[in-house]
């Protein structure tokens, strides 16, 4: 269960994740040489991408020469590394040869940057069309990413019901986003009957697979006891998953969980790096509970709990995860 400005945001994040290469064509060549660097594939698990050497200079030839897989690569570079050097709009550009070539994840690439507007001025009617050429082709992430446009009414008149039906072609094939958005649906009893066991095994086969929405909500439910036994322990491990990736909601309960010791021993210092972690990202719903923590802590506590969640990468209080905006297939 999720509420609905959280519920909003995500949604958003799901369809700026939606970056992905086809992951049965690899360019790794195995050889270190001064051209070698790094390409993406799909992880096997749960589709997100991860770095695997390639000779860039042999993707770069074959982009040139009209390989598509090359093409839409090369645009995956452009996206994910901006902060290298990397631009958008030249990501804009590679997704969208591959894309007019009839190549579906650069359809569904192209679709995002127009989605968001990197790279050219948000269009959601042109991702709309794009959306639908993949779709045409059976792509699980073009189904997802319209299940989220009727969702919202982005482009089109809201319409849960058409955002029901591609949000479970999506989940059937697998989609970790689409299995979260479409446990929403049943969640809140959008254009299907209310039913929060469905709801509680979409969110736990998306949980499953580390997709933080749906760790989140599967989470939520074990501390409501809706769907599933009533459980604290169990919602204090999903709710970490999910805060460890940056879900600032998740942040927030966890720390909720830990001020009050439910699911877990009770730790004033983590909870308030935890809920400060989330208003620093700008997610202020914890803020009352900062201040309560506040007249707990010792001075000394107080600044060291600060300087974990101030720290580049935090995660106060267990190990890191994976970051949110991780692009998946």
């Amino acid at each position: 269960m999720i509420q609905q400005s959280g519920g909003r945001i995500r949604i958003a994040v799901c369809a700026a994740a939606a970056l992905l290469i086809f992951a049965g064509r690899s360019f790794a060549d195995g050889t270190a040489s001064a051209a070698a660097s790094s390409c993406f594939e799909a992880d096997a698990r749960d589709k997100s991408l991860r770095e695997v050497p390639c000779n860039i200079a042999t993707v770069k030839l074959a982009a040139s020469a009209g390989e598509v897989y090359a093409q839409n690569q090369l645009g995956l570079l452009s996206a994910l590394r901006v902060e290298n050097g990397g631009d958008l709009r030249e990501a804009r550009s590679w997704f969208e040869k591959a894309a007019r070539r009839g190549y579906a994840p650069a359809q569904v690439n192209l679709a995002v940057t127009y989605i968001n507007g990197w790279g050219s001025p948000q269009n959601y009617g042109t991702a709309l069309n794009w959306l639908n050429a993949a779709a045409k082709q059976g792509h699980p992430r073009a189904y997802a990413n319209l299940g989220i446009l009727y969702m919202n009414g982005w482009g089109v008149r809201r319409d849960y019901v058409e955002a029901f039906k591609y949000l479970q072609l999506a989940a059937e094939a697998g989609d970790a986003g689409a299995q979260a958005n479409l446990g929403y649906l049943y969640d809140g009893g959008l254009s299907v009957v209310k039913d929060e066991n469905a709801a509680a095994a979409l969110y736990r086969r998306s949980a499953e697979q580390g997709n933080a929405l749906g760790q989140n909500n599967l989470a939520d439910l074990y501390l409501r006891g809706l769907g599933v036994r009533q459980s604290y322990s169990d919602a204090f491990f999903w709710f970490q998953k999910a805060a460890e990736q940056g879900y600032t909601a998740a942040q927030i309960k966890l720390g909720f969980l830990l001020m009050s010791g439910l699911g877990t021993a009770k730790d004033p210092a983590a909870a308030y790096s935890w809920i400060l972690l989330a208003a620093k990202a700008g997610d202020h719903r914890g803020d009352d509970y900062l201040q309560a923590l506040k007249a707990q802590l010792e001075p000394k506590e107080l600044a060291q709990a600060s300087r974990k969640a101030l720290s580049p990468g935090a995660t106060p209080g267990s190990a890191p995860g994976r970051a949110a905006t991780s692009f998946v297939q």
